[in-house]
């Protein structure tokens, strides 16, 4: 014991007991006594810390431990244990370490409260963003020379361009899939000729624009939200403001307008594709030929539908760019905002398609063109 950190409790006359503790009292020896100090009865009034050789952090707050549980004043420290004992104490938390488990009755409406707050503020950030949107638009309208053509150019590539193999792809295999499905259903009413209706007028009419819109979502808007998250971590949207660069006329108007105007052409080129792909089912399992079942979506698909598609896919593309957009803006602090910023701006964008989807659905059923 003579060699390690031990202890004594001493009766002092006129003073009630004190705790006197000797030798190194280092994150090294500590170990040995930890328990039979914490296995003190006490009480005692005060911590007597004259014979202790050597402190570190952990010997001061193993003391200002035992002082704050026994309500004991420490006396006898040298220099250094004092300095440390007053720098632990600074860092004392009296907070509980879980916080208290409410009750389901409690908890379910506090999270339903909180979620709703954060909508309602998320409304909000978005409403002051698109206002923000259209004041660098008419800013741009008032002064042309300030559209930056090289960036906007380079978006419709990033956006358009290079999204037309793997929307093609996929559009080709979803006008398969409804093909082969719907004509396996039809076949049931001696009805599978219809397989070019349901192809023709699903495709140009709602499943085109809407994967395409999600399949940009998921490709451009989570691109966005990342660039521009990331822009803000370095403090380049910060550099821009201070050197009199918009960021919303730099990084964010180019993306909204390739975005917007690029649906309308992907949404076509998709429903295109998966046209072709109802056709080649149609040649293959269905005996219509290939050109035939071409020449017939121009019969039975009204002009309308089209007209349908066109309409919403501009829609739909300003909102994927808002999200993608809003929610780069809205990264604080380190880099895992970014990913959580992200995928709220995929998650986001999908929903409000969605929802937007049902309400076209509405609107154009209600002026005749359903």
């Amino acid at each position: 014991m003579d060699g390690g950190a031990h202890f004594s409790v001493e009766e002092v006359e006129g003073s009630g007991a004190q705790l006197r503790l000797c030798g190194p009292y280092l994150v090294s020896t500590i170990g040995a006594i930890d328990q039979d100090l914490d296995a003190i009865a006490g009480p005692f009034t005060t911590i007597d810390l004259s014979q202790v050789t050597e402190i570190d952090t952990v010997g001061a707050w193993i003391a200002s431990r035992l002082a704050r549980n026994h309500g004991a004043e420490i006396t006898g420290a040298s220099a250094r244990a004092e300095r440390l004992i007053r720098a632990v104490q600074k860092s004392v938390s009296q907070e509980e370490v879980l916080p208290i488990h409410e009750p389901i009755w409690q908890r379910v409406p506090l999270f339903m409260g909180d979620k709703v707050e954060k909508a309602w503020h998320g409304i909000v950030g978005v409403v002051g963003f698109l206002g923000q949107v259209l004041i660098g638009f008419g800013t741009l309208l008032r002064h042309p020379r300030r559209i930056r053509w090289t960036a906007l150019v380079r978006q419709f590539e990033l956006v358009g361009v290079a999204a037309l193999p793997i929307i093609g792809l996929m559009s080709f295999l979803i006008g398969i899939v409804i093909a082969q499905q719907g004509a396996v259903q039809l076949e049931q009413f001696g009805a599978e000729t219809l397989t070019v209706n349901l192809v023709g007028r699903i495709t140009l009419r709602e499943l085109g624009v809407l994967m395409t819109a999600i399949m940009v979502a998921g490709r451009s808007g989570s691109a966005f939200a990342a660039q521009i998250g990331t822009m803000k971590l370095t403090e380049e949207v910060d550099a821009m403001r201070t050197i009199g660069i918009s960021p919303i006329e730099a990084l964010v108007i180019p993306r909204i307008i390739a975005c917007t105007f690029m649906m309308i052409l992907l949404s076509f080129f998709s429903s295109v594709a998966a046209i072709v792909g109802g056709a080649v089912v149609g040649d293959l399992l269905l005996g219509i030929p290939f050109w035939n079942f071409l020449d017939r979506i121009q019969d039975v698909v009204p002009l309308h539908d089209l007209y349908v598609g066109l309409v919403k896919a501009p829609v739909f593309g300003l909102i994927v760019g808002l999200a993608g957009c809003y929610h780069g803006m809205q990264v604080r602090g380190n880099s895992e905002e970014v990913g959580l910023r992200t995928t709220m701006a995929v998650v986001s964008a999908i929903f409000a398609v969605i929802v937007l989807d049902a309400f076209f659905a509405v609107f154009f059923t209600e002026i005749g063109w359903g």
